[in-house]
């Protein structure tokens, strides 16, 4: 070999060395950033659960930058994000989280979104739970026309607990 097979070698594997950091840069920030952002858009991810002056159990949920309230819980043995919706008359699971719990399709049902009429499909949960919260035998919805992670968490949970909201908190009671 010569001086200038020698100058282009360690050109080369300078370069290579070169693209390593930036991949290895990249890869901290996106870990980094990822996980940042997961935290704004659900900043419960880790409820606490603890006793009100009147002995109820109690969960404390903060509103995300969006206004929403997402939270980490349960379903069956199952964690799932949660996206509560007063709006929602049940708990609609996606289609992905239903074969991820092993859910099977019940009776259809006709129900109107904010996307129009839909057929969904009736099955019935065994747990549901926010922090130390938990209901059993709640009723749900398998919503085909949900494309997203979260299961909406409708009053079919949500009207056997009291809920309070205060600026920008959710507190939940049982």
């Amino acid at each position: 070999m010569n001086d200038r097979d020698d100058i282009n070698e360690q050109r080369r594997l300078g370069g290579v060395m070169q693209a390593l950091a930036w991949l290895v840069f990249l890869g901290i920030a996106v870990f980094f950033f990822g996980e940042r952002l997961e935290r704004q858009y659900n900043p419960n991810q880790s409820v606490q659960t603890q006793y009100s002056p009147g002995g109820q159990l109690e969960v404390v949920l903060e509103r995300n930058r969006s206004g929403h309230y997402v939270t980490t819980g349960q379903i069956n043995d199952l964690t799932v994000t949660f996206l509560l919706d007063t709006g929602a008359t049940g708990v609609a699971v996606p289609p992905g989280i239903a074969r991820q719990l092993g859910l099977k399709r019940g009776a259809p049902v006709t129900t109107r979104t904010a996307n129009g009429t839909v057929t969904s499909y009736a099955v019935m949960l065994d747990r549901v739970s926010v922090g130390g919260i938990e209901l059993r035998g709640v009723p749900a919805l398998i919503s085909p026309g949900l494309s997203m992670e979260e299961v909406l968490l409708g009053m079919s949970f949500l009207q056997h607990i009291e809920f309070t909201q205060r600026g920008n908190t959710l507190i939940l009671r049982q």
